[in-house]
């Protein structure tokens, strides 16, 4: 079966599953997306995965969150979480591809979703190693940001990044999450647990100690599970398996790898 064909399928099986059908722009963008580019193992099948020693998302978690975060062309859109850049690239089809910026803390995987993204078509995403709770401010405001890690409130620079009009998408909680879809607010706002902050003085760490002030809570579906937020010099789960770690390892190692121009480049500058 080609890959129109199990695209096709994995789609009607997605609509049957939500119990509703796709938005025209994300039905359209899972169209054109090669999956198989970016998870090897079973891609249209709706199960989370591992490739490259990172988790990869089911289509159904991907489409849950990017139907909370609801883009719009041109939106300029910031990915926390880069992964192996399925997500991005589903994005890049909605918003466009030079409007898609992605980050990861991991350097590995940054690379690996580099090269999933630019084999798939999508060279104009940018791709930076960078700690997901500070964000990207250099390319800020964002319209929309995705956060694909859970957290209990999404750090405070991710809020300040966000246009006045703009939407944050976060999994909230451990164990099974929440999506919570937040808006900014200038007065203070509403918590990730519905609690009123507007009235109540900003302590150094909460949301409503931002630039401006907090955020609102606009929409809450789910449930999803995704991995905790990482900070720098966190690892994520040791794979216990010698044979998958093993495996995982090798094809870490043969992505990182020079060939091609990159050795011939390599083997220019040591003649010099």
């Amino acid at each position: 079966m080609d890959e129109t064909t199990l695209r096709a399928d994995m789609i009607e099986r997605l609509e049957h599953r939500l119990d509703r059908p796709l938005d025209e722009r994300v039905l359209t963008a899972l169209q054109r997306v090669p999956r198989e580019t970016f998870v090897s193992e079973s891609p249209y099948d709706d199960r989370a995965g591992r490739e490259h020693g990172t988790r990869t998302l089911a289509p159904s978690t991907v489409v849950r969150m990017i139907a909370a975060l609801d883009p719009s062309p041109d939106e300029e859109t910031l990915v926390v979480g880069a992964g192996v850049g399925y997500t991005a690239a589903v994005l890049a089809e909605i918003v466009g591809a030079r409007h898609v910026h992605a980050i990861d803390i991991d350097r590995e995987i940054v690379h690996v979703a580099r090269s999933n993204l630019s084999a798939a078509g999508y060279d104009a995403v940018l791709v930076d190693r960078r700690n997901g709770s500070t964000g990207l401010p250099e390319y800020a405001p964002f319209d929309r940001i995705l956060l694909e890690a859970a957290v209990a409130d999404p750090p405070r620079a991710l809020i300040e990044q966000l246009d006045p009009d703009g939407r944050l998408v976060f999994p909230n909680g451990t164990g099974e999450q929440t999506l919570l879809a937040v808006e900014p607010e200038a007065g203070g706002g509403v918590d990730a647990g519905g609690v009123d902050r507007s009235d109540r003085p900003a302590s150094p760490t909460s949301p409503s100690a931002g630039r401006r002030g907090g955020y609102r809570v606009r929409e809450r579906a789910g449930p999803v599970r995704l991995q905790p937020m990482l900070a720098d010099g966190e690892r994520g789960p040791i794979e216990r398996n010698r044979t998958r770690r093993e495996d995982a390892e090798r094809a870490v190692t043969n992505a990182a790898s020079r060939q091609g121009w990159e050795q011939d480049w390599v083997d220019w500058d040591d003649l010099r």
